[in-house]
């Protein structure tokens, strides 16, 4: 007789541990438990761990694997839908929920929506900074701070060509925009660049279910016409695949290598000026923020941006002192099969390296570590990180859903930077290359700056490896 998945898990010691002895996050663990089924790759690793036979891994008899079984029914629900009175959007999550409210910004299209997963940022500024940051691609945003568009947008707080969210959930009504370097509003700007957004949603309730429940699809439907079919997007969320296992580096990189001279912009405006010794940097973009390319060059580096799937030839064609990795969003796993061998090629090669949040754990798996999806991403900036080095606690900018698995660290490879939220890695360095990396975001936008160091730390790693011997 089969067992059930929540058997199988209590085999093998609860859901961390499940987590951990097959290499996936708990997020995955969850929809092993919503679709009961479990993915074939994995059965060899639960009958070594478990002492199951195969027959407990089969529900219906051998020629049915668990992965042929249907996920359980949404809550039934007739095909076309009226909405409450003064509703006009939907989100839909994969449980079955629908939170009705008002929309704003680009409408949907009738045959679909806006689909992803559902986060929460506990930001209180930098929306569009947020919003334009490519690590959130694949995400539905809820922001917790309720005052969203009081500050207009302007092109100068881009942090990327387009933006790289799915959609947006928001508590109030925007905000009409009172600040002296807005050019336009928020609902104009999302508009203009096809992105939908849902106002009187209840933030907290949305934001205690991911935190509880740890991330789910949602659905974000805001149709001109004003029908839903409700059936058909529970069905959309259900069925999407979630982000583990999915690449999205390739999604938002460049199409071609580039330079970047631009400094840190300064009140009132302007740019502060690069300083006159300058060292020869490729930043490989897995979805790099311009930001971080300014605290670069104000560190001084001479950047030449590469795409993610530059090969170590690429890289090490352009003769740098160092090697930038930039953030990004998706699965690093996905991201690994072409970035480590870049990465590793670049380490044998003596060049220093420096990678931030996605980069960072695209530096930890070429050095031969494990990367896994966290229970509950870190996303805001307000994240506190001990550095262990010095005992100090810096208040950090962070935009994570994955993270590096500490107990899989090789010998040569320290801990430097601790979470104190829940204790996951957020920094190494390496003992055996000059290479180290953080989990956070140090350029601070938004955020604090408690971390911009990091850029000199790099500068200097990058003069003390290529002096004369």
């Amino acid at each position: 007789m089969p067992s059930s998945i929540d058997h199988i898990i209590d085999r093998l010691g609860g859901a961390d541990n499940a987590a951990r002895l097959t290499g996936v996050g708990t997020e995955a663990i969850r929809k092993w438990r919503q679709a009961g089924a479990i993915p074939p790759k994995h059965w060899a690793v639960i009958l070594r761990q478990t002492g199951l036979s195969l027959a407990d891994l089969h529900p219906d008899g051998p020629e049915t694997p668990m992965t042929e079984r249907q996920a359980p029914a949404s809550p039934p629900a007739p095909p076309s839908v009226t909405p409450p009175a003064g509703a006009t959007a939907a989100l839909v999550l994969a449980d079955g929920i629908v939170l009705w409210g008002r929309g704003f910004g680009a409408h949907t299209p009738a045959s679909g929506a806006a689909i992803g997963e559902l986060c929460f940022s506990t930001g209180l500024t930098g929306y569009q900074e947020t919003l334009t940051d490519p690590s959130f691609a694949g995400q539905i945003i809820t922001f917790t701070f309720p005052h969203i568009g009081n500050v207009g947008t302007n092109e100068a707080d881009d942090e990327a060509a387009r933006i790289a969210a799915r959609g947006l959930v928001v508590k109030q009504d925007l905000t009409e925009p009172a600040n002296w370097r807005a050019t336009q509003g928020l609902d104009a700007w999302l508009t203009a660049r096809g992105v939908p957004g849902i106002c009187g949603i209840d933030t907290r309730a949305v934001t205690l279910r991911v935190r509880d429940g740890g991330p789910q699809t949602a659905i974000l439907s805001y149709p001109a016409r004003g029908t839903f079919d409700i059936a058909a997007l529970r069905a959309q969320a259900a069925a999407w695949p979630g982000l583990e296992g999915m690449d999205l580096a390739r999604e938002v990189t460049c199409a071609e290598a580039y330079t970047w001279a631009e400094g840190v912009w300064t009140w009132p405006g302007g740019t502060l000026p690069l300083p006159l010794k300058r060292r020869r940097v490729v930043a490989v973009d897995y979805g790099a923020k311009r930001n971080i390319l300014r605290c670069l060059a104000n560190a001084g580096c001479d950047v030449t941006v590469v795409p993610a799937t530059a090969t170590a030839e690429d890289i090490l064609a352009h003769d740098p002192a160092g090697v930038f990795l930039s953030n990004g969003p998706g699965d690093p796993a996905a991201t690994a099969e072409y970035a480590v061998p870049a990465i590793q090629g670049v380490l044998a090669a003596g060049k220093p390296v420096f990678g931030i949040c996605l980069g960072h754990q695209l530096l930890a798996r070429a050095l031969g570590a494990r990367t896994y999806k966290l229970a509950r991403g870190h996303r805001g900036a307000n994240q506190p990180v001990k550095d262990l080095g010095t005992g100090k606690v810096e208040i950090t900018s962070q935009n994570h859903g994955f993270a590096v698995d500490e107990s899989s660290l090789p010998d040569d490879v320290r801990v430097t930077h601790s979470s104190l939220f829940d204790g996951s890695n957020e920094g190494i360095a390496s003992t055996r290359y000059p290479a180290f990396s953080v989990q956070y975001h140090p350029e601070a936008s938004p955020g604090p700056s408690d971390s911009h160091y990091l850029f000199d730390r790099f500068v200097a790693l990058i003069d003390r490896t290529n002096q004369p011997a």
